[in-house]
């Protein structure tokens, strides 16, 4: 397992390869369980995507009525906007979120992408088309993976 990987537990319900979620914080339930470090070892507000599920590993938990399993994640790669003067692939930038206001859900995400920070260090890893949103110009839609 490299440093980007990192075991955690979800619901079985929850549980599947592929699957990407946000971590916001723990359950009050979670303050009586074992398990909790193991867990909660996770950065808030980051996104990750599930590689691995461990079904052999079912796990008593507070929170998720059927249990837990064992899962292997990764921070996942998220899709934004940023200026496209600063769209090279392989590049690796410092995340600042682009000045633009939409009442668009697909175009407000790639404004506003979860798991990600203004400041972040990022590797551009794909970079897909322009993005166009209201005035705001020279915006290009881009894969970035977390430095």
């Amino acid at each position: 397992m490299d440093d980007d990987t990192k075991i955690t537990l979800i619901g079985t319900q929850l549980a599947r390869e592929g699957l990407e979620f946000v971590f916001e914080r723990e359950a009050p339930e979670c303050d009586k369980c074992k398990l909790k470090n193991t867990c909660l070892d996770l950065e808030r507000g980051r996104k990750y995507r599930i590689t691995e599920v461990r079904s052999d590993k079912l796990q008593e938990c507070f929170v998720h009525e059927e249990g837990a399993y064992v899962v292997v994640v990764e921070k996942a790669p998220i899709v934004a906007a940023i200026d496209s003067k600063n769209a090279v692939e392989g590049a690796t930038i410092r995340y600042k979120a682009p000045n633009c206001e939409t009442e668009d859900p697909e175009t407000f995400e790639l404004c506003h992408p979860a798991g990600l920070k203004d400041g972040d260090k990022c590797i551009i890893t794909e970079t897909f088309g322009p993005v166009e949103i209201g005035e705001e110009e020279n915006l290009k839609k881009v894969e970035l993976k977390l430095a």
